[in-house]
């Protein structure tokens, strides 16, 4: 079947890049908003706060939403409300209405972001999502770079308000592209030579539930609270003060979630399904993308700090500093699929975290006399790991997960894309507070060893990926499928399957 691609890859491109664009951009307008408005600096946190607890909480409900209805109407309606928050935000009479139009914005956010990776994963086949996600992440990087420039420009010319138009016409035109385009097929059920395992209803039934049931409902609002309690938690842990407030927010997160683990094994439609959390390249995936992001943006934050506060550099020179590290993402991005087709996953996503590990090692050593060159040879080495893992992390995880739980698998990966970079400030804060007379100092403190520590935690998780010899096209899921054989000979046919075996046999015409 020849499904239309290109407004599917157009749609996820330019979603995925609004939501990166806003989250920088918002960074550089934040004192000129504080001031328009006459907020305090809690409040002002908020407005990045409520958007990411609102996002990371909603994720994987949303990726759930997309299996079930399609993800080009969950996209539609994310990247829609998006732009109608967008742009009530630019037009907020008060820092109250702007803080609440951000969590409106970070709902929608969550409705847009996994359904960009579930597209993708029911227009392309398996064995060519490669080089879509890699475009993907290239332009990630690529709007990550911009951002703070384009903000910056914006912020200057027309104030505050104008970053937040910016992100209104794309939005709106792909909302409107994805409500235009048809909606692909469901995916086809499993033939006998590819088993997939029933959901506890349909065992004890023998058909699937439906309605509302089969969203599982209460256990979307209980990883929502575990969700959004762990990152509130990780937030707070950064702010001075705030250390009895994240310990109790974390617990409470903890407790949401082991009430949510003992749901998923009683109900019958459990939100996360046991095909998904049973491959072992899924969640071996995720670890790694759970590790990389938490040591780039850990790094990145003492890196930030370094330069700006020991070295006195002003924020333009130390976006050029750290440049290499953008520069290689959006390059290497494209080579990814090729290496991953060549080493195989696993090669590739170790030689990656290798990459990461040494990156942040170097950033480590240095002292408060470190010139442009290392800074520069550290951030490259950043971002090539960086972007090896994320492409080849995030292709295995979509390609694996079946295609009727595409949107959970997107949700569990842009999940721990917001989790992991929380997890890694949070880290690099307390490690800071430790060592207070090591100021910001990479070489007098153990804030960058720690997050180097946490970067080769990604290497075990690397080596259970899969390697090349095993196929791309196997039936994803980790469910059993077809044995590699020879190839028939000329003149040969797949024949009827074997009695008591799961192949066929060739039958010569």
């Amino acid at each position: 079947m020849n499904r239309p691609r290109t407004p599917v890859l157009t749609c996820s491109i330019v979603g995925a890049v609004v939501v990166a664009l806003d989250g920088t951009v918002l960074t550089v307008a934040q004192p000129a908003l504080q001031h328009d408005l006459h907020a305090d600096v809690g409040q002002v946190q908020w407005t990045s706060t409520g958007y990411l607890v609102a996002v990371a909480s909603l994720l994987v409900f949303a990726g759930r939403l997309g299996d079930r209805y399609g993800h080009r109407r969950v996209f539609a309606l994310g990247a829609l409300g998006f732009a109608a928050a967008s742009a009530g935000i630019a037009l907020a009479p008060g820092i109250g209405a702007v803080i609440l139009l951000r969590v409106l914005q970070g709902v929608c956010g969550a409705f847009l972001q996994p359904a960009t990776l579930g597209m993708l994963r029911t227009a392309y086949p398996p064995e060519r999502l490669a080089t879509p996600i890699a475009v993907r992440t290239a332009a990630i990087g690529l709007a990550a770079a911009a951002g703070p420039l384009v903000g910056g420009a914006l912020v200057s010319a027309y104030g505050w308000r104008s970053v937040f138009l910016l992100g209104v016409p794309p939005t709106l035109a792909i909302g409107l592209i994805a409500l235009t385009t048809r909606e692909p097929h469901p995916a086809p059920l499993p033939t006998p030579g590819t088993p997939q395992l029933p959901h506890r209803a349909e065992r004890r039934t023998g058909r699937a539930p439906g309605g509302l049931a089969s969203l599982d409902p209460v256990g979307a609002l209980l990883l929502a609270a575990a969700l959004a309690l762990l990152v509130h938690g990780l937030v707070e842990a950064t702010r001075p003060g705030g250390a009895v407030t994240a310990a109790l927010a974390c617990l409470a997160g903890g407790a949401a979630g082991a009430a949510f683990a003992r749901h998923e094994r009683r109900t019958a439609r459990p939100l996360l399904a046991p095909e998904l959390l049973g491959s072992v390249p899924v969640v071996a995936g995720l670890a790694v993308l759970l590790a990389a992001s938490a040591a780039l943006f850990g790094s990145l934050f003492v890196a930030t700090y370094f330069l700006q506060d020991t070295q006195r550099l002003d924020p333009l020179d130390c976006a050029l500093r750290v440049l290499p590290l953008a520069v290689l993402m959006v390059l290497g991005a494209p080579l990814c699929p090729a290496l991953k087709r060549r080493f195989g996953p696993r090669r590739t996503a170790t030689a990656g975290a290798a990459l990461l590990t040494l990156g942040v090692l170097l950033l480590s050593r240095l002292d408060a006399t470190a010139g442009t060159g290392a800074v520069g040879c550290a951030s490259a080495l950043l971002g090539a790991g960086f972007v090896t893992l994320m492409v080849t992390a995030t292709s295995v995880v979509v390609h694996h997960a079946p295609e009727a739980h595409a949107g959970v698998a997107g949700g569990l990966q842009q999940t721990v894309m917001n989790i992991g970079p929380a997890l890694g400030v949070a880290t690099a804060t307390l490690l800071l507070a430790l060592v207070p007379q090591g100021g910001f100092v990479p070489a007098r403190g153990i804030a960058l060893p720690a997050l180097a520590a946490i970067a080769a935690l990604a290497v075990p998780a690397a080596l259970a990926l899969p390697g090349t010899g095993d196929r791309e096209g196997a039936p994803p899921g980790g469910r059993p499928g077809r044995r590699r054989g020879k190839r028939p000979e000329p003149g040969t046919r797949r024949g009827p399957t074997s009695p008591g075996s799961g192949e066929q046999v060739c039958v010569r015409s």
